[in-house]
């Protein structure tokens, strides 16, 4: 049994949620193959993790799903299983593969059983389904904050090129990026969240101190990003992003089942939040009722006097 793994890259680096999918690979058995699509420098990072027999690389300067796709199909027959991060980008280029393999993709799995069963999230995560595939081939999204990422570096797998084609159907035309010397949300170990109670975009700016105090990234709730206090990329939810940090602080946030399946897995949740009813509460490790306009800058404060 062999598996490909498909990996994202960025800036000779290797994104945490593909370690987590190489360590859902791991689970699994047989050799595990990379496939890089982008600079060499990734796919030379890549070949540094552990647990890769193989990483193969298919050079192209703007990744496109549709491409991506195909080389996948392409490559499928060498492979009993197809993994790839539950990011924005494994949720596009998976379930088009899939399709033109004729096969069921099974997204977010959380466990993987055995080589034919694994373990997902159904109904905003409130159930767990245990699902058994009897595809030749299965194509997997893998949700990153279930499995500990595998290290950085420990492998030296051998590297092979793999032709790619520019895509018919699609083409690139520019891309914003946004830059944050902050922690990514889901790799970060803390992460500070606010919700419709910050009450405007302004008053959304108090997390920043308290985040840069704790190193920690900055979420929302989608209540405050439809609202406009933040932007798209920092809901945490099942909308948005899934995550599982070490400490999950949630102000003002009162706890939609939507946003407690995106962050339901962190290891300590601290909640504040004025209403004592708020469905936070229901899962957080610590809550304070209180004012949040009091508790965040009594909380800034005390960290800035922390010896």
């Amino acid at each position: 049994m062999t598996i490909l793994v498909l990996i994202e890259g960025e800036a000779g680096t290797v994104k945490q949620p593909s370690r987590s999918a190489l360590a859902a690979a791991a689970r699994l058995g047989g050799n595990v193959h990379g496939l890089v699509v982008g600079s060499r420098a990734d796919a030379e990072a890549a070949a540094r993790l552990p647990g890769l027999s193989e990483v193969l690389h298919a050079e192209l300067a703007h990744i496109l799903a549709e491409p991506v796709a195909d080389l996948i199909v392409g490559l499928a027959g060498d492979y009993s299983h197809v993994l790839a991060a539950a990011t924005a980008s494994g949720k596009n280029i998976l379930p088009r593969a899939a399709a033109l393999l004729d096969v069921q993709p099974i997204s977010d799995v959380t466990e993987v059983m055995d080589e034919e069963t694994f373990v997902r999230p159904i109904y905003a995560g409130n159930a767990l389904a245990r699902v058994r595939s009897a595809d030749a081939k299965k194509l997997l999204t893998i949700r990153a904050a279930s499995f500990d990422p595998v290290p950085a570096t420990g492998g030296a797998a051998p590297i092979r090129a793999v032709p790619i084609a520019e895509s018919a159907g699609s083409a690139f035309v520019s891309a914003e990026i946004a830059h944050s010397e902050r922690p990514e949300l889901t790799a970060a170990r803390i992460i500070v969240s606010g919700g419709r109670g910050m009450a405007n975009a302004e008053n959304f700016h108090l997390l920043d101190k308290l985040a840069d105090k704790l190193g920690a990234a900055v979420g929302a709730s989608r209540a405050a990003v439809d609202a406009g206090y933040a932007p798209n990329d920092f809901q945490v939810g099942q909308t948005g992003k899934i995550v599982a940090p070490e400490l999950y602080i949630a102000i003002g946030i009162s706890g939609a089942i939507q946003h407690l399946a995106g962050m339901k897995d962190s290891k300590v949740i601290v909640a504040i939040n004025k209403d004592p009813d708020a469905p936070i509460f229901q899962v957080a490790d610590y809550g304070l009722v209180a004012d949040l306009f009091t508790a965040v800058p009594a909380l800034d404060e005390a960290l800035a006097n922390a010896p």
